[in-house]
């Protein structure tokens, strides 16, 4: 796949390939895990699929759909594991939790797992799952539209003059579709059952304790689970860090995307003004942003055809959208300069090449069922429009979408617990490591995380671009830090600044 066709994929399709084979002989579990009654051993076998590591293994976990209820019908939980390289020098497990709501790391013990510094590989088992909802797990489905499938509308733009009457009509329609389409389940997803989950997971391991590197959505997976399991918790790694504001959750991280775009910003449009670079836009850095202003605000007014995208056509918003998801890592600098280029002269690039539509549709399920499950959203369209607002005139890059009504603004399910609150309540075992300029998960979010952890955690912040910090796209001085707390236990006294 090219950089092109990853432009305006939604970043929470990570992986969701790997299916299961029958089971062979199980793993016997020890009671002294304080695993939850009828927490059963794991039995593992090998793993479908063209890029799994052939030492990977699968298995299936049964767990409630209702943690809440005894009785309840129980769902499956895909897991997989590459065990510790070096058996006399094991530790434990582990646990990769992927981004999202949407994404799996049921195949990253084959893949970024292998990135790890050998004296992790020698001592751990990698642990990576496909979380509830997602396939090969038990999946949900809303049965969207086709083209309420498209990034631009599963996160919204309002309309060119800031108007969100058409966001509302579409959150209804959207909201409608998961209330007819997903089932029982939908209604049970939510971070906090995610987190109770992993519970079950580490009890069918047989580890008293568990490990764990969580990237984005997933740093808030694993401060969840440190909150509700503190005892449970080994080394805690929470890479690029989303914001834990109780009262917001998931409207926080949406929001914080204006913000991630003016941090990361200024880094796009130095390497797009930069002598000899073959994909410059401008001859300096301060023409890039007026640029791309112009071009939006003609997109809005004369969309090109795009046959085989979804949308089917360029417009204003496909192209603000295009630049935040390019802004995710420098390598998608190219791509992005590409798209605009094209624009810029009336004309567009291969249509990218989408998911099948069945895995879209997964993954927008869970996607929506966690973000409106975990905090009610507001159902006013008077503070959508007040935000809206105010978000256009303060960042024009995002044209008000990170404070816009998504289907969460019509969900027709309260939430059914509070979100849990981050508190500096446990032990001192969580490592939070962030780079500087993010657009996903700005650091001004990770403070935040900082702050409710306290004494428990340590941050390493990082002088890079880029989404995933860790082994990806921060630097060597983060990732020994990193690398050294996995390995042996040892962290920082105090945060450290890695330039």
């Amino acid at each position: 796949m090219t950089q092109r066709t990853r432009i305006l994929r939604n970043a929470a399709l990570v992986g969701v390939t790997t299916a299961l084979l029958a089971a062979t002989a199980p793993v016997t579990a020890s009671a002294a895990t304080g695993g939850p009654p009828g927490t059963e051993p794991l039995s593992w076998t090998a793993c479908e699929g063209a890029t799994v590591d052939p030492r990977q293994q699968c298995a299936t976990l049964q767990v409630p759909m209702d943690h809440s209820d005894p009785d309840s019908p129980r769902i499956d939980i895909a897991v997989s594991r590459i065990p510790a390289e070096d058996p006399d020098a094991r530790r434990g497990a582990l646990l990769l939790i992927a981004g999202g709501p949407g994404g799996s790391s049921l195949n990253d013990p084959s893949g970024k797992g292998q990135k790890l510094p050998q004296g992790v590989r020698d001592t751990h088992d990698l642990i990576g799952f496909a979380p509830r909802g997602l396939a090969p797990s038990t999946p949900v489905s809303c049965g969207l539209e086709y083209g309420d499938l498209a990034t631009s509308k599963l996160r919204p733009w309002p309309a060119p003059d800031g108007s969100v009457d058409g966001n509302m009509a579409t959150a209804r329609r959207m909201a409608d579709a998961c209330t007819r389409n997903g089932g029982e389940l939908i209604k049970h997803l939510s971070t906090a059952n995610e987190a109770r989950d992993i519970d079950r997971i580490r009890a069918a391991l047989g580890e008293r304790k568990i490990s764990a590197w969580g990237v984005s959505y997933g740093t808030y997976v694993g401060a969840v689970y440190s909150q509700l399991f503190p005892h449970r918790t080994d080394r805690i790694v929470l890479d690029s860090v989303d914001n834990p504001d109780p009262d917001r959750v998931n409207r926080a991280w949406l929001a914080g995307h204006e913000q991630g775009v003016e941090d990361t910003f200024p880094h796009f449009a130095a390497w797009a003004s930069r002598p000899g670079n073959p994909d410059r836009l401008a001859r300096r850095a301060a023409d890039v942003r007026p640029m791309l202003l112009r071009l939006a605000a003609r997109l809005d007014r004369e969309p090109i055809p795009w046959p085989g995208a979804n949308p089917e056509e360029l417009n204003g918003d496909v192209l603000r959208q295009a630049l935040l998801d390019g802004l995710y890592r420098p390598s998608r600098y190219p791509a992005l300069a590409e798209l605009i280029r094209a624009a810029r002269q009336g004309t567009v690039p291969p249509a990218p090449q989408a998911p099948p539509e069945d895995v879209l549709q997964n993954v927008a399920g869970v996607g929506a069922g966690t973000l409106c499950n975990d905090v009610a959203w507001p159902d006013s369209q008077a503070v959508y429009e007040k935000g809206v607002a105010e978000s256009r005139a303060t960042y024009p890059l995002t044209a008000g979408m990170p404070r816009n009504a998504m289907l969460c603004a019509s969900w027709p399910y309260p939430p059914r617990e509070a979100p849990v609150r981050i508190t500096d309540h446990g032990p001192s075992n969580v490592l939070l490591v962030q780079n500087e300029r993010d657009v996903a998960t700005p650091l001004t979010g990770a403070l935040k995380m900082r702050d409710a952890l306290g004494r428990r955690a340590v941050m390493v912040t990082v002088d890079s671009t880029g989404h995933d910090a860790y082994l990806a796209n921060g630097n060597a001085c983060g990732d020994r830090v990193v690398s050294r707390f996995l390995a042996t236990g040892n962290r920082p006294g105090s945060d450290v600044y890695c330039r």
